[in-house]
């Protein structure tokens, strides 16, 4: 992953992922219009889509970059779309593949929220979380 905030924040009520900062991406396309509406009211121009990660073959993709944003936000939903199992207990955050039943991100709860370490994998190696090919020799 490049530089910037690894740190993210699993937000079940956030309907999309999204981040603020432009050099954590591997790639980015243009998204045209459209804004995030936020729980005090105030919304924030979405200005491109992408994905981070490691390598485009082991990435999350479908990030929203969205202007101004502090903070790195998963989302639940957009995670269980993709193929995994999301599971909350009073200490952390399991992200469960569906198909492999091996663990793809674990987060700890801190002061009532979630958070996570893209990089802080099992076994120190990035599993996808979104597969781009399902070419298994990559």
């Amino acid at each position: 992953m490049r530089g910037g905030n690894r740190l993210w924040y699993l937000d079940s009520g956030c309907l999309r992922h999204m981040i603020g900062d432009k050099s954590n991406f591997l790639s980015l396309t243009a998204f045209d219009g459209g804004r995030v509406a936020f729980g005090n009211g105030k919304s924030a121009i979405i200005i491109d889509v992408g994905e981070i990660g490691e390598s485009l073959s082991h990435s999350i993709d479908n990030i929203y970059l969205v202007d101004r944003l502090q903070h790195n936000l998963l989302s639940v939903s957009q995670l269980c779309d993709k193929g995994n199992h999301v599971g909350f207990t009073s200490d952390q955050c399991l992200i469960t593949n569906i198909k492999s039943g091996k663990v793809v991100l674990r987060g700890k709860q801190h002061n009532n929220v979630y958070k996570a370490c893209v990089l802080a994998l099992p076994q120190n190696h990035l599993t996808c979380l979104s597969a781009l090919d399902d070419d298994v020799m990559l």
